[in-house]
């Protein structure tokens, strides 16, 4: 072979194309949900056998059959006698807490839910205005002086208040706006906490004290049937405003400028229904004081199930949130009977750790 000559080297074989599905990679299925009047008749039935059975679940050794019996008995379907112990603890006793405890959950879920999407933030609660605080220092001042017959009205008050001084701060910086409205809510917060912890530091003693600390806690205990109207007109008004606003919710997803284009009415909006919120919030703080993490948490567990769309996240963020703070409470009543827990430090432990978690599935929120 001469020097000009070179080597052939070989081709090399040629590589196959990979297989590609665009089925599965390009246009990947679409979630398939279950309809909502399925997801509702669900949870209306869960909502109820909770309802029924936390009734029976105390020292007293009660059944379903018993408790079906007793309610007949009151709502005038049956005529025979019931047991008068039986009757008292069913009537007097736990329906109302349970079914305030139904109307607490329910708000604060639902409450949440709408915060959420009129900030845009995934971290808002019904309390980010300074409303729980705000409820808290009105109790307080009521506790403190002996008249706990104005509990609720003082707290709901006080609720009333915080909101207001919240957005007249706001305003002082220019225009309301969510972030501004966020920011002044947490310097009210902080300002009617430190009233609270002055007001208990300065008056409070013996059982008094322990009366504020377990509402601060957020507690059920001693709940009456004038609790159950509060909670459940509150309920029943304003959610029904509040869910009936789903539509406009979901316009608030794509921002205020794709809103306005939707033709709604932005800042009026957002404005009447954070005042609805307030609203709804200050009345349930009013019956059970401050609980936390229902508000925060099970909206992002209930979207999950539902999806984004409000006209679906909404009612069952209020079924589930009512089912959940059922059984809420009635572990807080039986976990280290005879002594009572309140209810919020529940809440708080069961919701920091699904928080977490949703928190690292959620990436976007960073």
């Amino acid at each position: 072979m001469t020097t000009d000559q070179r080597p052939t080297i070989p081709a090399a074989a040629p590589t196959p194309a990979p297989t590609v599905h665009p089925d599965t990679t390009a246009h990947p299925t679409p979630r398939r949900r279950l309809p909502l009047w399925l997801l509702v008749t669900l949870g209306a039935v869960a909502l109820i056998a909770s309802v029924l059975v936390a009734v029976t679940i105390g020292p007293a050794d009660l059944d379903v059959a018993q408790v079906l019996a007793i309610l007949g008995h009151h709502l005038g379907l049956a005529s025979a006698p019931t047991e008068p112990l039986s009757d008292a603890i069913v009537w007097e006793l736990r329906l109302p807490r349970v079914l305030t405890a139904a109307c607490v959950g329910a708000g604060l879920a639902l409450g949440g839910a709408v915060m959420q999407s009129l900030t845009r933030n995934p971290l808002a609660d019904p309390y980010l205005l300074g409303l729980s605080s705000g409820a808290s220092l009105g109790a307080v001042a009521v506790l403190v002086l002996g008249v706990a017959i104005l509990l609720p009205v003082a707290a709901f008050a006080g609720a009333l208040a915080a909101l207001a001084l919240t957005l007249a701060l706001a305003r002082t910086a220019g225009a309301l706006t969510p972030t501004r409205a966020v920011l002044a809510g947490l310097a009210v917060s902080q300002l009617a906490a430190a009233g609270t912890s002055f007001v208990i530091f300065w008056t409070a003693s013996g059982d008094s004290y322990q009366e504020i600390l377990a509402w601060l806690m957020g507690s059920l205990a001693g709940t009456t049937w004038p609790d159950v109207s509060i909670a459940v007109v509150a309920l029943v008004v304003v959610g029904t405003v509040l869910i009936a606003s789903g539509t406009r919710l979901d316009a608030f997803t794509f921002g205020d400028t794709a809103a306005a284009a939707l033709g709604i009415n932005v800042a009026r909006t957002r404005w009447t229904l954070l005042t609805l919120v307030a609203l709804l919030t200050g009345a349930m703080v009013a019956v059970s004081g401050a609980i936390g993490f229902v508000g925060l948490v099970l909206p992002h567990v209930v979207a999950a199930l539902t999806g984004p769309a409000h006209r679906r996240l909404l009612p069952m963020a209020a079924l589930v949130g009512a089912t959940f703070l059922i059984w809420a409470d009635t572990l807080a009543r039986t976990l280290f009977d005879p002594r009572e827990m309140p209810v919020g430090i529940v809440t708080a432990l069961i919701g920091v750790p699904v928080f977490a978690f949703l928190l690292r599935r959620r990436t976007a929120w960073s």
